[in-house]
């Protein structure tokens, strides 16, 4: 698993990438990433970059919404990138993102196909499946009365000031929502404005809306609660035995993270190259062992440290999950919402 240096690493991933750059003039062996925080062994990349000749410039962002925004207000360009489901939906209806071709990604062969096909690219043109998860909530038994197995939970006065939320749109009104009882795909009007009401009357108990920080309280012991995806769960799990994490019974999210080339890249052949090595059963079960989040192939699991953990790999048939879709129009509401609840936290 990975170790409490990760953020030294990545800054050290990029100052190296940045290097490798500056002395390379051939733009043909340049693959531009842009990932998640917290989301790739160093090692591995640095591997790529050793086996293919190829050199990484990587860049990180927070949150599904961040890649979007920088994607479609910028003249940034990516050759690789990793949105989530909805997101991804949503980038093939707009037309910003560029058709793989999948005979050029050979490991494709080890994802299982349980993961392909799905609702946000059905014909399996766009994507290419990375790591999947669900979201929950991370608990300290210390910290907190019995146990924990409600979204109810990070509503209670009694840790005012101790629970985390998630700085991420979709998860964080999404839990408003199953906390309700609705969809995590609502449209509904009412529906979203009660869930607005929720996340407001809730901000006086919030520590704060974090990201990757998120881990370092926990496992620090600095808050109570969190609403975390399940792989930053297995992260701090393994560096505070305090902590557990629970899908909530009235229901949650089940979320696919894929591989995805921006219409606008400048090296289909790298794109593809990348991919592909991401794809390798011993390179996936290493980036999967290192980050914590579950890997789509059980070729890779086969060869992981920790390929059965319950939390990453749970059974799915226990629980009540939905997978976000896109909103369509409805993406300015969901903007206004989370505009207007992150202006009362703090205050």
């Amino acid at each position: 698993m990975r170790k409490l240096m990760t953020l030294v690493l990545a800054l050290l991933m990029i100052a190296g990438a940045a290097m490798g750059l500056a002395g390379c003039k051939d733009e043909s062996k340049i693959v531009r990433v842009y990932n998640w925080g917290d989301y790739i062994d160093p090692d591995v990349t640095k591997d790529f970059e050793k086996e293919t000749g190829y050199t990484v410039r990587y860049e990180m962002y927070e949150t599904n919404e961040d890649l979007y925004t920088k994607l479609a207000n910028s003249n940034a360009s990516y050759d690789v990138i990793f949105p989530s489901d909805y997101m991804i939906e949503r980038m093939v209806a707009e037309d910003m993102l560029a058709k793989i071709d999948m005979s050029h990604i050979e490991n494709l062969k080890y994802i299982d196909k349980e993961f392909l096909s799905l609702g946000y690219d059905p014909n399996n043109e766009y994507s290419v499946p990375y790591m999947w998860g669900t979201l929950g909530i991370l608990y300290n038994t210390k910290m907190v009365d019995g146990e924990i197995d409600s979204w109810s939970a990070l509503w209670d006065e009694k840790y005012a000031g101790s629970i985390i939320m998630m700085y991420s749109q979709r998860d964080a009104i999404g839990a408003a929502l199953k906390s309700l009882g609705y969809s995590l795909n609502s449209m509904d009007d009412q529906e979203l404005q009660q869930a607005k009401d929720l996340l407001i009357e809730q901000s006086p108990l919030v520590l704060g809306y974090f990201m990757d920080e998120t881990k370092d309280k926990m496992i620090a012991g600095e808050a109570a609660l969190a609403l975390v995806y399940a792989g930053d769960a297995v992260y701090c799990i393994d560096y505070n035995e305090d902590l557990t994490y629970i899908i909530p019974k009235e229901g949650s999210n089940i979320f696919y993270d894929a591989m995805c080339v921006p219409k606008n890249c400048k090296n289909m052949e790298g794109a593809e190259a990348f991919i592909n090595f991401m794809c390798r059963p011993d390179i996936a079960a290493r980036n999967a062992d290192y980050i914590g989040y579950s890997s789509p192939s059980t070729a890779a699991r086969e060869q992981m440290e920790d390929g059965n953990n319950p939390y990453a790999y749970p059974d799915l048939s226990k629980y009540k999950l939905e997978i976000f879709s896109t909103m369509g129009e409805k993406n300015k509401l969901y903007d206004v919402i989370w505009t207007e609840v992150l202006a009362k936290v703090g205050e």
